[in-house]
């Protein structure tokens, strides 16, 4: 028998826990749940791995495990799957739990740039695809499938310099930020970044400025990210001016300028931890990790603060509630398997190429 959410949906955090901790001891070994860091704190706190969405799925890979239950949203899920070993079943809480910025680039799209491209240029021996972790995996297959490669937020300046030389140009999808920041970082000037405008033809470029490019950044952004702007560091420094800036590369340009450091969110993690005992931390990251930091470096006499003055959580990310976790779990101890995700064959199988590229090159 299966049990249907709607037996969960009023249930409070409470008794939720309560099912969830019961289902986790009855399936032992055989179900770990993964935490993104991003996750809510009434999900996280289960999680028997927590960190950024590749290093859990490679965690989970090497688990015994033959459920994975990932706590993130749904490409997460996917690299989940496609890493895992055959008989592990990849499951996400909430399929609604998905990636504003993933969304932003679908393989039509891709294609369509693709074959635009190729009219001005001989795209498969000039451009080097490469897409954000963050993207579906339609997306990871389609550079798998043209000699391309998957990047995350840590690795994306070692796999810029292995796509340069593979060829001379980067087509860089979804998000253009980490494209433009990572690039800067590099070398790269702005005016040979150029942004590939999906809803307009030939991405808004002339020939001549496809021509001049060294990356083509697709018009993509994390909402949450983008969110953060320059004058809030202004804003902050006036009243705390020896505050350190920290920020994420999905922050827009003019935000990791002004920052001290910019990285991952485990760059961030570790570089604040490891800062001197009383210092103060300005972070553009995702609300639910900078309150986790805040917590957890008060007794060290750090303050940590998170950038905007306005909410700003991943919206989607919270969509996996305790409800719909423990939904899941009960319906694995009783043998049910809910919202397995499950990426078809070939597709996983290009998907992989690239992502075996990433994990060869970093």
């Amino acid at each position: 028998m299966t049990f249907p959410i709607q037996d969960y949906a009023l249930l409070d955090d409470e008794e939720c826990d309560t099912r969830i901790i019961a289902a986790k001891a009855k399936l032992g070994k055989r179900c770990v749940i993964l935490g993104h860091h991003y996750q809510r704190d009434e999900v996280f706190k289960h999680a028997d791995f927590s960190g950024d969405s590749l290093q859990l799925s490679r965690d989970a890979a090497k688990s015994d495990a033959e459920y994975i239950v990932f706590c993130g949203v749904h490409f997460m899920a996917e690299v989940a799957d496609i890493l895992s070993r055959p008989e592990q079943i990849s499951i996400l809480p909430d399929l609604a739990a998905g990636c504003s910025m993933a969304d932003m680039a679908n393989l039509i799209k891709v294609q369509k740039c693709w074959d635009e491209l190729s009219q001005v240029l001989d795209a498969d021996n000039t451009i080097t695809p490469v897409t954000y972790i963050n993207s579906a995996a339609d997306l990871k297959a389609f550079c798998g499938k043209h000699n391309g490669i998957v990047c995350t937020s840590s690795n994306a300046q070692k796999i810029l310099e292995w796509s340069f030389a593979q060829r001379e140009k980067v087509l860089f999808f979804p998000d253009q930020h980490l494209g433009r920041n990572t690039g800067y970082r590099m070398g790269i000037p702005l005016e040979q970044m150029v942004t590939w405008d999906f809803t307009k033809p030939m991405g808004g470029l002339t020939e001549q400025q496809i021509r001049d490019a060294k990356i083509i950044l697709w018009k993509g952004y994390c909402s949450v990210h983008q969110a953060f702007k320059p004058e809030q560091i202004d804003n902050f420094l006036a009243k705390y001016p020896d505050t350190k800036v920290i920020a994420h590369p999905e922050a827009p340009f003019e935000v990791c300028q002004k920052s001290d450091f910019m990285g991952s969110t485990s760059y961030i993690l570790k570089t604040i931890r490891a800062a001197e005992l009383n210092t103060r931390w300005l972070v553009a990251t995702e609300l639910n990790l900078v309150n986790r930091l805040h917590e957890e470096c008060k007794a060290d006499g750090k303050s940590v603060h998170f950038m905007s003055p306005t909410l700003c959580m991943c919206s989607t990310m919270f969509r996996t509630d305790p409800q719909h976790l423990a939904w899941v779990m009960e319906n694995l101890a009783a043998g049910n398997v809910i919202n397995q995700i499950s990426v078809p064959p070939e597709e996983a199988k290009l998907a992989k190429l690239a992502l075996d590229n990433m994990l060869l090159v970093s």
